[in-house]
């Protein structure tokens, strides 16, 4: 038990950076502000107005669905080039987090991104966490949907090209590290810089990521809120970003190709 508790209490990171002064304190909250509104910010205003318009439809919120992965032109190679671009955005809001982060002090080094991930110390984690959060994260869904508490969430609706695998595991791949970049590394270190600490700075951070999840229902919200307590909870105690950029990976490739590959073998799937 106290070693769960050591594990649970945060390990506050060597003061090394001066004390912001007002107006770099202001010049910080506007950087803040704006990522948010470019990226996961905005998505999650638009995940809490997609949960109040799915709550406000007739029926249970389990009679409705949403794809996570959808076709976006009844064009073969439109839709590559649109799917490529939505992958494109991803990577583009993981760049930002990065940029700013190195423009700061806080190379991909320091926030736990080398360049050369170790197989013990960074991909062993990274599957033990998608274990821990991927298993009971389905049965959360299970059960939300069964209780109408969740949307039934289809993982991927797209047509069947050539591309659509690697598609799927490239959005994966961009999730993760946009997710992963943004949520954790950027927004907490932001936070402990403006003086917040590390356990409202982990709220902060798991509130985001379950609000622009809302649209798959409550119980993707929460099982997202709880993913981002012990993802942000890992970086804090160890900082360390490849696990959980692995973690996630994992999770959501594991959940888009294999629907991919059994929808139409296996009865219960949507």
């Amino acid at each position: 038990m106290t070693r769960l508790h050591d594990w649970l209490r945060p390990t506050p990171p060597p003061q090394t950076d001066p004390p912001l002064d007002p107006g770099q304190r202001r010049a910080l909250w506007i950087e803040v502000t704006i990522v948010l509104l470019v990226t996961f910010g905005l998505s999650g205003l638009s995940g809490i107005l997609s949960l109040i318009e799915t709550a406000l439809q007739p029926g249970q919120l389990s009679d409705q669905s949403v794809a996570l992965n959808a076709s976006r032109s009844t064009f073969g190679w439109i839709d590559l080039g649109r799917q490529l671009l939505g992958i494109a955005r991803l990577c583009a809001w993981a760049a930002l987090g990065l940029y700013l982060l190195w423009r700061s002090g806080l190379g991909p080094e320091r926030i736990g991104l080398g360049r050369h991930p170790r197989w013990r110390r960074d991909l062993l984690p990274g599957v033990g966490l998608a274990a821990l959060i991927g298993l009971p994260g389905l049965a959360l869904y299970l059960v939300a949907t069964a209780v109408g508490a969740n949307l039934t969430v289809v993982p991927s609706t797209v047509d069947d090209h050539w591309w659509r695998l690697p598609a799927l595991v490239l959005w994966a791949l961009a999730n993760s590290a946009a997710e992963e970049i943004l949520v954790v590394a950027y927004l907490i270190s932001r936070l402990r810089r403006l003086g917040w600490s590390e356990n409202a700075s982990l709220a902060a951070s798991a509130l985001l990521r379950g609000s622009y999840h809302l649209y798959q229902g409550l119980g993707g919200g929460l099982g997202n809120v709880v993913m981002g307590l012990v993802f942000g909870r890992y970086w804090q105690r160890t900082g360390k970003l490849w696990p959980l950029v692995v973690a996630h990976w994992l999770i959501d490739a594991v959940a888009f190709v294999g629907y991919t590959v059994l929808r139409d073998r296996v009865s219960w799937l949507p």
